[in-house]
């Protein structure tokens, strides 16, 4: 297990345990962390799991896929440089307290 710190747009913070290999997305809606949506279930359809990814950690992660890429197109709040889909993120050891930001929105 490693630990995951997703931070709020109210200010408010949460560490929750993620199993390795499990996707970022999966861990947060396991851990009922609030503004991850994830109607999809995790099939890279929807962006309602959205996230920025702190920058001290983007390059640690591996550059996304081109279908990530274009279903980001569509996310609802803004799009930065550091926007992922946790869909698409999978806990390794070496992500151990990693820290993202949830938007204030999804839809």
């Amino acid at each position: 297990m490693v630990r995951i710190v997703f931070n709020s747009g109210d200010g408010s913070s949460r560490e929750v345990e993620v199993a390795v290999g499990r996707s970022l997305m999966l861990g947060a809606t396991i851990n009922g962390v609030a503004g991850i949506e994830a109607d999809c279930g995790g099939t890279l359809s929807c962006a309602t799991c959205h996230v920025y990814v702190d920058p001290a950690w983007v390059d640690r992660l591996p550059e996304p896929e081109q279908m990530e890429v274009e279903l980001m197109g569509g996310v609802a709040a803004e799009r930065r440089p550091n926007s992922r889909l946790s869909c698409q993120l999978l806990i390794t050891e070496a992500l151990d307290g990693l820290t993202v930001e949830v938007p204030a929105r999804q839809f």
